[in-house]
């Protein structure tokens, strides 16, 4: 029944890992040309052929969705519910695009032709390059944008709430020659706006809805997250930095609409100590300045930090528990644009005690954000 449900991803995703580890786990598209295309005859040849991998990698997919609907039941049995993080792109040696090839901007050679990222800002002056292809919105488009439905639908299947990375990517993208080595040569191309919202809306309903709408928002974005009714990302730490000024108002608490999710930071900022840590003197001043506290030890200013967004107007306040014990940043769990040593960080279970519990109900009865 698992197979049979899921078929429509499962059989590609345990053919794409069988033929990783017989291709020693080149990229795929270094693959052999009629596999690498997928053609007919050698999708068969390699199914048959590699038919035991393929049965060992479904078979990991239903171990582990047992494990993740037991954890779901039980989370959702407490009135807990999950949010799921989805990226908006995906990465080119992945499964999702050797699949669908024709969903994603790619040569007749499978070569991505432009690639996503961010320009330069105040924080990079190469801005940041992604790398990952970028989609054929026309082509989507013409499918009525089945891929997108089948994905989100699924996520849905997963979880309660999905949080989509770089919403902003859905009004406009930032699109870069593949070849570049930063982001500089890139520029602004339109995305597909409400047209895939109201589609997905009309295919699976109205659905809970994250929009990660942070980086450099423009009143278009505005009006796509508006349109859309989805809630918007709202990220405390941006609030006091001084190198921009330009949207900082925004991320004030005072400031937040009740349509949207606050955090101290997500998984992207760093921990509020570490951060306090890493600010300039002037930051720290108009941190003070707008808590009216200037008397609080510095280590220990995550406590108003915490409490200022809870008592914010958002509808949903997320505070990561590397806050709520006040880590440094060496518990940080992502920095984005690195790789090798995110997302790495696990809680100590002898850290989640009495008193941190009776702390978190404390603050939320306080603000009342729990019952």
């Amino acid at each position: 029944k698992f197979v049979a449900e899921n078929s429509w991803w499962l059989s590609d995703y345990a053919l794409f890992m069988a033929l990783k580890t017989h291709f020693n786990n080149v990229s795929w598209g270094e693959w052999e040309t009629d596999i690498k295309f997928r053609k007919p005859e050698a999708m068969s040849r390699y199914e048959e052929q590699l038919s035991d991998d393929i049965g060992y990698w479904k078979f990991i997919q239903f171990e582990f969705y047992l494990q993740w609907n037991a954890l779901k039941q039980y989370a959702n049995s407490n009135g807990i519910e999950i949010i799921g993080d989805i990226p908006i792109y995906m990465g080119y040696d992945s499964v999702d695009v050797w699949a669908n090839q024709g969903e994603f901007q790619l040569d007749e050679n499978l070569t991505p032709i432009k690639v996503a990222g961010v320009p330069p800002d105040a924080f990079s002056d190469a801005g940041q390059k992604w790398g990952n292809p970028l989609y054929d919105w026309d082509y989507h488009k013409k499918t009525a944008y089945a891929w997108w439905i089948e994905r989100l639908s699924f996520c849905f299947e997963l979880y309660d709430v999905v949080r989509i990375d770089h919403f902003r990517g859905f009004d406009e993208y930032y699109s870069i020659p593949y070849g570049d080595k930063t982001a500089v040569n890139g520029s602004w191309k339109k995305g597909p706006g409400m047209d895939l919202f109201h589609t997905i809306e009309k295919k699976i309903g109205r659905k809970s809805v994250i929009a990660e709408d942070l980086g450099y928002i423009t009143d278009t974005v505005r009006k796509l997250v508006a349109d859309s009714g989805f809630m918007g990302t709202k990220v405390l730490e941006f609030a006091f930095d001084t190198r921009d000024t330009g949207s900082a108002r925004e991320y004030l608490p005072h400031n937040y609409i009740e349509n949207c999710v606050a955090y101290t930071g997500t998984h992207d900022n760093e921990t509020l100590v570490g951060w306090w840590q890493e600010i300039d003197d002037e930051g720290r001043k108009k941190a003070r300045d707008y808590l009216c506290d200037y008397y609080t030890p510095a280590d220990k200013m995550y406590i108003p930090l915490i409490g200022v967004i809870m008592r914010s107007n958002a509808k949903i306040c997320i505070v990561p528990i590397q806050d709520y014990l006040g880590l440094d940043n060496e518990s940080r769990m992502n920095t984005p644009s690195s790789v090798g040593s995110n997302w790495r960080w696990r809680v100590d279970s002898k850290e989640l005690n009495k008193a941190l519990a009776k702390e978190i109900k404390a603050i939320t009865v306080r603000y009342e954000r729990c019952n």
